[in-house]
């Protein structure tokens, strides 16, 4: 399946932008539909995070568990998740350009059981909008929270 890309230039620093991401309670607050997060692991950034996300869809509660696979400071984290018979990896970039920060965003998404395969062209569109809003909600955050 076609991996889900988007990308936002934000008025903010690096560090913000990267922070913003990266670690998910200040994610959280910048995206409002992340409704609750409980961490799974000691750690609470970095290689080895492990979090349960609740998100709220359409009017109802959904939980996903993620896991934070990899992790270079102020250049980008990756997410992964084993969810509904699919694998759902998740890369951000943040890289300075000019006087903005391009956030970039790609979801690889790899349905294994049969159902899956089947549902997935059906949903794609949601997860696309879903992932355009998420970017903005956290360039709306980052500009209005930078200093």
């Amino acid at each position: 399946m076609k991996p889900i890309s988007a990308t936002r230039q934000i008025h903010a620093s690096v560090e913000q932008v990267f922070r913003t991401v990266a670690d998910i309670n200040n994610y959280s607050a910048a995206v409002p539909h992340i409704i609750k997060v409980e961490f799974l692991s000691e750690q609470q950034t970095g290689v080895g995070t492990r979090f349960r996300e609740t998100r709220l869809m359409n009017q109802r509660e959904e939980s996903t568990i993620l896991e934070v696979t990899e992790y270079v400071e102020d250049e980008m984290i990756r997410l992964v998740s084993d969810a509904g018979g699919t694998i759902w990896d998740s890369q951000f970039t943040v890289v300075p350009n000019g006087d903005v920060v391009d956030l970039n965003m790609r979801m690889e998404i790899k349905p294994y059981k049969l159902m899956a395969r089947l549902f997935m062209p059906l949903i794609r569109n949601m997860v696309v909008k879903g992932v355009e809003k998420d970017m903005d909600c956290v360039k709306q955050w980052c500009e209005e929270h930078s200093s």
